[in-house]
């Protein structure tokens, strides 16, 4: 008999709590948040194959990639009281990742999977998983992860297209929001290993910002974790061009938990910036 893994999942903002798990007995095999379970049922896609025909909105037209496609659908739904439930569809055929762990290959959804729980167990902000299962159908590996839209959140690369439109106290918020968070990402000594400003989603709060991280197929640990964090670091700088260079220090000060400008701040600017001028040359 196989295992439905039911997710209890905080109905909450993604960055408070962890998730508590309870095990149900039943002959499928897929993994489901508590919170979005009644919700799926209701609209009968409380399961794969459901999943796997229902008609979504494209968001991006489908990457045919890896030996296979993945394609990433907007779901929108209704709950029991009528209220709008808004999801993320990620569909897989072969789209698979090698590693030392699966030599043969993986979803590339399965590993944001583990990570979504990984993260969540550590207490990193990032987005919920309400549905994951993969299956194979005549011989190729079908994968499906649902996440949960991020209700009030808007991605970084956002905030910077209108930067000119905001004031100081919340551009300042912004950034110092972004950098906590990566700062305790790398805490962890894990890099997310595709830092992008459209990966970090940021909410204006009353008393600042709240952040938290998507796109975490690549994220992994990192034993030599100075050289993952300069990666991380410096991919994000060299892709946010509206900061000023007093508003990419506060970003970095806050990331390293600093008031003033020290010889910590000095050598991590240093090593950005060098790193950030060698991939210029590259491209």
């Amino acid at each position: 008999m196989a295992f439905l893994w039911v997710i209890m999942m905080s109905s909450r903002a993604p960055e408070i709590g962890r998730p508590r798990y309870r095990r149900t007995r039943t002959t499928d095999s897929a993994f489901i948040a508590v919170n979005a379970f009644d919700t799926l049922q209701l609209h009968r896609l409380d399961s794969f194959e459901a999943l796997w025909e229902v008609e979504a909105e494209l968001v991006d037209e489908p990457n045919y990639a890896r030996g296979g496609y993945s394609s990433v659908s907007r779901l929108s739904l209704q709950d029991a009281n009528g209220n709008p439930q808004v999801f993320y569809l990620k569909r897989q055929s072969n789209y698979l990742i090698r590693t030392i762990r699966h030599p043969l290959g993986e979803p590339t959804v399965a590993r944001e999977f583990y990570n979504i729980q990984r993260y969540a167990q550590l207490g990193i902000p990032a987005l919920q998983a309400a549905f994951f299962a993969q299956r194979r159908v005549e011989g190729e590996l079908h994968a499906i992860l649902l996440t949960r839209n991020l209700d009030g959140y808007l991605p970084l690369d956002h905030w910077f297209a209108n930067w000119h439109s905001l004031g100081c106290c919340q551009k300042r918020d912004l950034l110092v929001a972004a950098g906590k968070l990566i700062a305790l990402l790398h805490k962890h000594s894990i890099v997310h290993n595709c830092l992008y400003p459209k990966h970090i989603f940021l909410k204006p709060t009353e008393d600042g910002a709240s952040a938290c991280l998507i796109d975490l197929e690549k994220s992994r640990a990192h034993l030599f974790s100075p050289w993952g964090r300069m990666r991380d670091l410096e991919a994000l700088y060299r892709r946010s061009q509206p900061p000023s260079r007093s508003q990419r220090l506060r970003f970095l000060l806050a990331y390293l938990g600093k008031s003033k400008v020290d010889m910590q701040v000095r050598y991590w600017v240093a090593r950005v910036l060098h790193r950030s001028a060698r991939k210029q040359r590259q491209v």
